[in-house]
C-alpha cells in the first residue's frame, strides 16, 4: 500500500484521503529545477466511478441542502483561504489575496436561484422552477490552479449539484487543497471529489466519466483543443458543457492613451504569470502617431526585467510550464521573424523552462504568433485596430488604452470578446461576473450558478377539466 506521505498527493473520495485503487502513482516536477515534487496517486477506472458514485449518493441529500447552509460554507471557506494557517499552503500573496476575494463574491451565489410564476392561456398556475442538475465533471487547469478549481466548482455546489474535479496532471498539489478547504469549512462527506490521473491516462478516464449516468454536465477550463475532443465527447452522450478556453486578448492604444500606463499595463499583462493565462496580453495594437513611443517604453520595461528560479532569487519572471512550452513560445517567435517580423528585445533561446521577455515589432494575422495562444503591428485608424483586435478565433478578453470614454464605449461595442477592460489589463476579474467568451476558440458559457441549474414547469391544473379524445 502507498503510505499517504506529505509528499504523497491522494485521490478524495466521499470525503476520504486515498491511494488508486491499484496503488499506482506519478510525478509532478519543479518546472524551475526538474526535481520531483511529488507522487500523485493515478485513478484507475475504478476510482473513477467511485468517485461519481459517491458524488451521486452525496447529491441526494446536498440538492435539498437550505441556501443559507451553502452560504455559510461559502463564506468559511474565504475565511479559511485567508487564515495564517494556508498563508504558507498559498505561497504567493497576490494570489491569495486574488484568491479570497473573488471567492468571497459567491458567498451569496445560493440565494440567486429563482423561478418565476407565468400567466396561464387556461387559468393555470404555471411556476418555473430552478433546480440542480446532479453530478457535475470539472476539469481545471494547471494555470491558475487553485483560483480556477474555486471559481468553477463553487457556482455548481451552491446550486445545490455535487462535483467531481479532476486536476491538472500538471497541478495536482495545488487543486487538493480545494478539498482541504471545503471539508474544513463543513461542506458533507462525498460532495466534492477530486481525482488525478496520469496524462496518458486521461482521455480514457474522462471518456467512462462522462459516460457515466449520473453525470450531468461538464464544466471546462483548458485549450480549445482539448475543449473540441471534450465537447465531441458529451455529444455522444447528448450531454451539456461550459468551455472557457483559449485567449488571444488584445491590448488597443490610441493616440490620445496615457502612454506610460499603457506601456507598463502590456509588459505586466503578457509576463504575469510567465504569459501563461487565458487572459494574458498577447498583442498590442498601437495607432501609429504614438507606436514610437510606446515601443520604446515597452523596450525599456521589458528588459529590466529578471529571470529565475523566484524560490531562490528575486527574479520577476519564473519559468514556463515546461521545457517544451518555452521551446514551443521560441518557435513561434523564431516563425515571425522568418516572416518579417522584427525582436525588439530577446535572443530568441530559452534555457530549459526559461525564457528572457520578448517583445516583436511587426507580427501579423497568419503568423503562429498571431493566432495561436501563446507584440503586435501598428494600426492607421481606429478601425483598423478594431479589424486586427478581431482577427482571431479567440473572443475571451480585450483592453483598450483611450481618454476618450464616446470612443471607448464605441471601440467596445465592435471588438468581439467577451471582456473589455479600459485603461487596464485584460485580467479584470470581477467576482459576480464569470469570465466567458463570444465562441469560437475561447469556448461559451459562463461559470455562474444558472448554468447549474435545471428548469422545470410546474403546472396546477383543473382535475375536472375536459380532456380530448375521451371527453365528448
Amino acid at each position: 500500500m502507498v503510505a499517504l506521505t506529505q509528499n504523497f498527493i491522494p485521490l478524495y473520495i466521499g470525503g476520504q484521503r486515498r491511494a488508486a485503487s491499484d496503488n499506482s502513482t506519478y510525478d509532478v516536477f519543479n518546472p524551475s529545477n526538474g526535481q520531483i515534487l511529488a507522487k500523485v496517486a493515478a485513478a484507475t477506472a475504478d476510482d473513477c466511478k467511485a468517485a461519481v458514485d459517491s458524488a451521486a449518493k452525496a447529491f441526494e441529500t446536498w440538492q435539498h441542502s437550505t441556501p443559507g447552509f451553502r452560504s455559510t460554507i461559502i463564506r468559511k471557506a474565504v475565511d479559511i483561504i485567508l487564515s495564517d494557517k494556508y498563508k504558507q499552503r498559498i505561497i504567493d500573496t497576490v494570489v491569495q489575496e486574488t484568491v479570497g476575494s473573488h471567492v468571497g463574491g459567491m458567498v451569496d451565489l445560493p440565494y440567486k436561484v429563482k423561478g418565476d410564476i407565468l400567466p396561464s392561456d387556461h387559468g393555470n398556475h404555471v411556476f418555473i422552477k430552478k433546480r440542480p442538475m446532479g453530478v457535475i465533471l470539472n476539469i481545471s487547469p494547471w494555470n491558475a490552479p487553485l483560483i480556477l478549481a474555486l471559481s468553477t466548482s463553487l457556482p455548481a455546489l451552491a446550486a445545490g449539484n455535487t462535483v467531481v474535479l479532476k486536476t491538472s496532471e500538471s497541478s495536482p498539489g495545488s487543486q487538493s487543497i480545494t478539498a482541504e478547504i471545503l471539508k474544513e469549512a463543513g461542506l458533507p462527506d462525498g460532495v466534492f471529489n477530486i481525482i488525478h490521473t496520469r496524462r496518458e491516462d486521461s482521455g480514457p478516464r474522462v471518456a467512462e466519466i462522462i459516460a457515466h449516468p449520473q453525470v450531468r454536465k461538464l464544466a471546462f477550463t483548458g485549450s480549445d483543443r482539448i475543449g473540441r475532443i471534450l465537447a465531441a465527447e458529451l455529444a455522444k452522450h447528448m450531454k451539456p458543457g461550459v468551455f472557457e478556453l483559449g485567449g488571444k486578448a488584445p491590448t488597443i492604444v490610441l493616440k490620445d492613451a496615457n502612454i506610460d500606463g499603457a506601456a507598463r499595463a502590456a509588459v505586466a499583462g503578457s509576463m504575469l504569470h510567465c504569459g501563461q493565462l487565458c487572459v494574458s496580453t498577447e498583442r498590442v495594437i498601437v495607432q501609429k502617431e504614438v507606436a514610437d513611443e510606446l515601443i520604446s517604453r515597452i523596450k525599456t520595461i521589458a528588459s529590466k526585467i529578471t529571470v529565475g528560479d523566484p524560490s531562490t532569487t528575486n527574479a520577476k519572471l519564473g519559468p514556463a510550464f515546461s521545457t517544451a512550452s518555452a521551446a514551443n513560445i521560441v518557435g513561434m517567435i523564431k516563425d515571425a521573424v522568418d516572416a518579417g517580423a522584427e525582436v525588439l528585445v530577446g535572443d530568441l533561446t530559452h534555457n530549459d523552462a526559461f525564457i528572457k521577455p520578448h517583445v516583436v515589432l511587426g507580427a501579423k494575422p497568419g503568423d503562429r504568433l498571431w493566432d495561436r495562444e501563446t507584440f503586435g503591428p501598428v494600426a492607421d485608424s481606429v478601425e483598423h485596430a478594431i479589424e486586427l483586435a478581431n482577427a482571431t478565433t479567440y473572443s475571451l478578453a480585450s483592453s483598450l488604452w483611450t481618454n476618450d470614454m464616446r470612443t471607448a464605449f464605441d471601440v467596445a461595442s465592435k471588438v468581439r470578446a467577451g471582456k473589455m477592460i479600459i485603461n487596464g489589463l485584460p485580467f479584470g476579474m470581477e467576482s459576480r461576473f464569470s469570465q466567458g467568451g463570444m465562441g469560437g476558440s475561447s469556448g461559451y458559457g459562463h461559470f455562474t450558478i444558472d448554468e447549474f441549474l435545471d428548469t422545470q414547469m410546474v403546472s396546477f391544473e383543473n382535475p375536472n377539466q375536459p380532456f380530448v379524445l375521451v371527453d365528448f
